[in-house]
């Protein structure tokens, strides 16, 4: 199930390392989730209170939001919301399909046929297009790419990818424009079978699968 949309008096608790990636990953929630609408503002001094947290770390979470394009900082005025663009879904998926060839190359190599977590996000995502679960297909595959990044074990890479923002693009996407669950429950199957027989051509089969979620970004589109 997804996170429910935090509300005030419903804050989880924070340990204190690193605290600004934790109020981050909670406001991320908080925009998935629908808390705020694009235009909307969201004050350091707001999510402090609400978090009791000091308001350093909601500032440094805010800015590492802002480097992913989800939200606008102004000093002295917090932050605002993004409407995500198709355009911006278009430049991310450019930037992560390059990534996640590299990553699925090293992985396949690292892996050594070893997939056996990675067709389990791939059953439960078609488990959930059976049951006409959205939410429950993209956490799981978002974990399913997300295991396959963290497997090539390039710190500079996985850092680089999780900085995209991968959960709030691929809700957009999904939901904007493959409305079609089995097909993109299906669609990760072949990326599973590759690395298991560690085919040579897997780091362009998982480019050409990150683009396919994205306008104008398949073979021959430009």
């Amino acid at each position: 199930m997804p996170p429910s949309p935090p509300t005030a008096g419903s804050a989880p608790r924070l340990s204190r390392v690193p605290l600004h990636t934790q109020v981050r990953r909670y406001v991320l929630e908080g925009l998935l989730a629908g808390q705020w609408d694009p235009g909307d503002r969201i004050t350091e001094r707001g999510i402090a209170q609400e978090l009791g947290v000091s308001q350093a770390p909601v500032r440094e979470a805010l800015r590492e939001l802002e480097t992913m394009d989800l939200v606008e900082c102004a000093p002295n005025k917090g932050a605002r919301v993004r409407e995500l663009s198709l355009e911006q879904l278009r430049e991310v998926y450019i930037v992560r399909a390059a990534l996640e060839r590299r990553a699925a190359e090293l992985a396949a190599v690292r892996l050594e046929g070893e997939v056996g977590a990675l067709a389990e996000h791939a059953e439960a995502m078609e488990a959930a297009a059976r049951a006409g679960e959205t939410d429950g297909q993209i956490e799981h595959a978002v974990a399913f790419h997300r295991a396959i990044v963290h497997a090539c074990g390039v710190p500079a890479l996985i850092r680089h990818w999780e900085w995209l923002g991968v959960e709030a693009w691929t809700r957009l996407s999904i939901r904007r424009l493959r409305p079609g669950l089995h097909e993109n429950a299906e669609d990760h199957r072949a990326v599973v079978e590759a690395l298991r027989r560690q085919d040579p051509y897997v780091g362009r089969l998982m480019e050409l699968h990150v683009l396919d979620y994205a306008p104008g970004t398949g073979p021959g589109q430009g």
